[in-house]
């Protein structure tokens, strides 16, 4: 007789969950790999976004066109690598929404992989030989990376696991990755002295190449769920327009708070990040030490991710739904946006980022994920792709801009603009709550159209 869940630690309820759900351990290597592989990367962007070296970061031509404009690209480095990444994601919008409307998932998720593990071959070429302008190129590739490969993959969970199955899975895969994340910026920190820059992409395409197993290993459960809940088959084209995503989005009540949730936690981010760069470059001229800088920053985060996805993720989306995952993180922002004003201080802004990330990471992401599970493939494949590349990266580069205007009148001022983003990323929680509870409460929807016309119902 074995004993209740409460009474044993997380280990054993992880092994629980193991024996109710076998797929759970190859999610979670999958996971692991793809954050590892992330990670090993992160350091080496952050470097690049940061550094003094402009030759570094832009190519020569570039440089020189602007510097005959009078505009010296080293004052707008991340401003120009956020408005980069944004229309790459405009115009890769359309060639991933034709890859999953024409190809079946065996042949999409290998290719999306495949794709990235070649560029890193081409990327270690670049910084073996210190190529010009490789900055600028990594980063914007890593931007796509991270929102493509993980929107993939969580999309992919969805067609795995069952709405009741995600509550109490998800948890453990936010687990598995955020050790993964703590992997990599420990790999980076022991061996980037020794082997350089380059090296990390070959370890991370070995990462990768990991990815592309567990998914051939996960299909077959993805297949069987589908058949035995009557499901939509992914192993055949979903159809549909490749601009799919950005029209579901537009019409549907839950992707659109959704959407703006996701926009304006980029918002609170962005800020962030450009107040933490900014230090960086001040404070950092050697790029290593910038890289070692940010891999402790990565490793305070995803240590107090792993602890909280661990003890208490999936008690409250077990216990009390996604409610909390959403509306905490938002409260604990809004506190530290509100400190942060009243008081700049650099380590303060330090404390506030790990506090920000950690609550997207341990709390709002796998809440947010738990919705996909609800609904149609079109919805997650085509519709939570979107929200998580083009209206991202659309905030990346509008609040770019906008702390860029604000930081000229000091870091208070970038601060409480940030509340202002804080509070009203917890209003678009709170709204996404309520058209979330219009949408079948367990099981799966065949399609999506029942869940499409469930939330439009209360509209």
């Amino acid at each position: 007789m074995s004993l209740p869940q409460e009474s044993v630690g997380w280990l054993g309820r992880f092994r629980h969950a193991l024996a109710e759900s076998p797929p759970l351990i190859w999610s979670f290597l999958y996971f692991f790999c793809l954050l590892s592989g992330y990670y090993v990367l992160r350091p080496v962007r952050e470097a690049m976004g940061a550094s003094s070296d402009v030759t570094a970061v832009f190519p020569p031509a570039m440089i020189a066109f602007f510097a005959e404009h009078g505009v010296a690209l080293g004052h707008f480095t991340l401003q120009v690598l956020f408005t980069g990444t944004f229309l790459i994601m405009l115009l890769l919008q359309p060639a991933y929404g034709f890859l999953v409307s024409r190809y079946p998932r065996r042949v999409f998720l290998p290719v999306v992989y495949g794709f990235f593990i070649a560029t890193l071959l081409v990327f270690y070429g670049m910084f073996r030989w210190q190529v010009p302008g490789r900055g600028m190129a990594f980063f914007l590739w890593l931007a796509v990376f991270n929102l493509f490969a993980v929107a993939v993959f969580w999309s992919f969970m969805a067609d795995v696991f069952s709405s009741d199955q995600a509550r109490a899975c998800y948890g453990y895969i936010g687990a598995a990755g955020t050790i993964g994340a703590l992997v990599g910026p420990v790999l980076v920190r022991v061996l980037v002295g020794q082997l350089g820059v380059g090296n990390m992409m070959l370890i991370s395409a070995g990462f990768l190449a990991a990815c592309v197993v567990c998914i051939f290993k996960l299909r077959g459960w993805a297949v069987k769920r589908e058949q035995e809940r009557g499901l939509v088959s992914g192993e055949v084209p979903m159809g549909g327009d490749v601009l799919g995503g950005l029209k579901l989005i537009a019409r549907e009540p839950v992707l659109r708070w959704l959407a703006v949730l996701v926009l304006m936690g980029v918002g609170v981010g962005t800020m962030l990040y450009n107040e933490q760069a900014a230090i960086v470059r001040r404070t950092f001229t050697n790029p290593a030490d910038s890289a070692q800088f940010y891999a402790n920053i990565d490793l305070a985060v995803n240590g107090l991710t792993l602890l909280l996805q661990l003890t208490l993720t999936r008690l409250l989306l077990s216990r009390f739904g996604i409610a909390p995952g959403l509306l905490v993180p938002g409260f604990a922002i809004v506190i530290g946006y509100a400190a942060l004003a009243a008081s700049p201080l650099p380590l303060l802004v330090a404390v506030v980022q790990v506090v920000t990330r950690t609550g997207e990471f341990a709390l709002a992401k796998p809440a947010r994920e738990t919705i996909y599970t609800r609904v149609g493939r079109q919805w997650r494949y085509k519709a939570g792709a979107a929200i998580d590349t083009v209206i991202y990266r659309g905030g990346d580069l509008s609040f770019g801009w906008i702390y860029k205007a604000l930081s000229g009148l000091g870091s208070r001022a970038v601060f409480i603009a940030g509340l202002f983003l804080a509070m009203g990323m917890t209003a678009g929680a709170w709204r996404l709550l309520r058209a979330a509870e219009r949408l079948p409460s367990g099981g799966d929807a065949q399609t999506g159209d029942a869940a499409v016309r469930r939330a439009r119902a209360g509209t």
